[in-house]
């Protein structure tokens, strides 16, 4: 059975130092390198600490034999347009990206054409975990700044845009259509930031 981290790690857009770094305690870029390439020996010792460094869970990090991943044949460079990948590596599915030490990511389906978004797009969102320290929601929320985010409202209704503004337990959103005002949440209950765009062709 062979192993995922080069294809997870490559879409997390992290190099091997970096996934070297990230694990506790910190290891070198050669020894990621040859767990990766199967010269080293996966125990379940490294699965857990790769997992940990990488934000998923263990089992992820195992490919099953039963069927065929997406496979990454190319990438598209400005300069030379699309160039074949000397490897195929697998296209990580985006519910595989969050992890399991944090809430499910959440999926927002676009129905009508609104700003730059079109019908049929689904809008990936991650939870920031607002129970945490302040520092950390602090943090969290500077991150969050200009992206996309989804905010529950009272009524069961929710809110969606840019998020342009927060002060103190007012959070204000841009909505992605055009001519429309500000829309400002007092306290939401969480907030969810828009990671991945899936757009069927």
């Amino acid at each position: 059975m062979t192993n995922r981290i080069r294809d997870i790690r490559k879409a997390k857009g992290l190099t091997l130092a970096d996934l070297g770094a990230a694990c506790d305690p910190p290891t070198t870029a050669q020894t990621i390198g040859r767990l990766e390439t199967g010269m080293r020996q996966l125990s379940l010792t490294w699965m857990n600490r790769i997992a940990a460094a990488l934000g998923v869970e263990a089992a992820s990090l195992m490919r099953g034999e039963t069927a065929a991943p997406a496979q990454i044949v190319a990438e598209l460079t400005a300069a030379a347009g699309p160039e074949a990948l000397t490897t195929p590596r697998e296209a990580v599915m985006p519910s595989e990206l969050g992890g399991d030490d944090g809430p499910a990511p959440m999926v927002l389906a676009v129905k009508d054409s609104v700003g730059e978004y079109r019908p049929g797009d689904l809008v990936w969102l991650r939870p920031l975990d607002l129970a945490e320290d302040a520092s950390a929601v602090s943090r969290a929320m500077t991150r969050a700044m200009n992206r996309d985010c989804l905010l529950p409202r009272p009524g069961g209704r929710f809110a969606f845009g840019r998020l342009i503004d927060r002060r103190g337990s007012l959070v204000g959103l841009l909505p992605p259509g055009a001519g429309q005002k500000q829309v400002v949440v007092d306290n939401p209950a969480w907030i969810a930031v828009a990671f991945m765009l899936v757009r069927p062709l």
